[in-house]
Parts: C-alpha cells; structure tokens; sequence
C-alpha cells in the first residue's frame, strides 16, 4: 500500500515538526486503512462514510479468530474486548483531531497547542489500530481455503478408529466411535485424521 506508506511517513515527521497535524493525519491513516481493506475484499462502501461508519464494517469482515478457534467462547470474548478497545481508541483519535488538529474544521480562534508527547500518543494508536487490521486482513488473504470434511469421505480412517475403540452406548442406542468424535469434535477428528494420514504417507515411502 504505497499511499498508506507515505502517510505513515508524514505521520512520523509531523510527531516531531507539527504535532498538530499528527492528529488530522492519524485519522486519516486509520480511514485510509479501512477503505484500502474493504476494496480489496470487495466490500461496498460509501465515499460519504465516516471513520466509525468505515471501522465498523471492517471488523464486520475480517476474521479475527483463527480457524481451530471459532468455538471458543472465552476467546472469542476476549478478542472482541480487544477490538472494541481499539474502536475506543480510534475515538480518541477522532476526538483529538477535532480539537486540537491543525487542518481539521476551521474555528473562529486560535486551537490549543499539545506536544510532542500527545502527538506521539495518537500516532501509536492509529498505528496500532492500521497494524491489526491490515496483518489481520492478509494474513486471512494467505490462508489456504479448507474444505468441508465430510465424514462418509473418510471410511479407511473411520473403520480404524472403530476397530482400536468399542461402540459407544447411550442408554439402548449404539454409535460408531469415530461418527461420535467426527460429530463431538471435529476439530479432534481433522487432526486425527491428517496424524492418519502422514502415517500412511510415511509407510508408502518406505523401501
């Protein structure tokens, strides 16, 4: 993302020379960031969106959780608690801009002045913000597409699960071990079955 680079850039020079314009372009880089990652998804948006309108639908899209997670409660809870920290510190942001940015809306008097230090403080949070959702959305654009495991795909690893465990018995019913683990834990079962698998694969090579 050339464009985000050079404001990234700007951002760094403005800390130093005129922290007043490190609030209005840290805001700016966060809504860069937000508009470069849904046109790559191929999200519609509105050129007319503001900055919360466009942070929102980005963390609608990007899958925060990994893959083998997505059925876990707590972190899931904890990631969302995360993220919703950083909406509060692109509010921050926001709200800075707005009081003390150099080219935002025009006043009638002159603007209060900050420092280095809050210039600072608002840059490492646009930066923050930029980072996780930009690392969040390439590192899903790298992952390879895992297909839906079906279980009457697998019976060669099916029967051996049977055959090593006896039928599991609920009240007068009977189940197959290896459709109890598939419908239980799938995510147990993808593992056993790729352990299987290599297994097979390092048998075929021997000579």
């Amino acid at each position: 993302m050339a464009h985000i680079v050079e404001q990234v850039k700007a951002l760094e020079r403005a800390v130093a020379e005129n922290p007043g314009l490190a609030f209005d372009l840290a805001r700016t880089l966060v809504e860069s960031a937000c508009r470069t990652i849904l046109a790559e998804r191929k999200q519609a948006f509105s050129e007319d969106d503001d900055l919360q309108t466009l942070f929102k639908a980005v963390t609608k899209v990007l899958p925060f959780l990994p893959s083998g997670a997505t059925t876990d409660g707590s972190g899931r809870k904890s990631l969302l608690q995360t993220v919703n920290g950083l909406h509060t510190a692109l509010q921050g942001v926001c709200e800075l801009r707005n009081a003390f940015g150099f080219a935002s809306h025009g006043s009638s008097g002159p603007r209060p002045v900050l420092e280095v230090v809050q210039a600072t403080l608002a840059a490492q949070a646009a930066d923050a913000i930029v980072g996780f959702l930009y690392s969040t959305h390439r590192q899903d654009q790298r992952r390879p597409v895992v297909l839906p495991l079906r279980y009457e795909d697998t019976d060669d690893f099916n029967t051996s699960i049977d055959e090593d465990h006896g039928e599991v018995r609920i009240l007068d019913l009977t189940y197959r071990p290896s459709e109890v683990l598939f419908r239980v834990d799938i995510e147990a079962y993808r593992d056993a079955l790729a352990q299987y698998r290599s297994g097979d694969s390092a048998k075929g090579g021997e000579t």
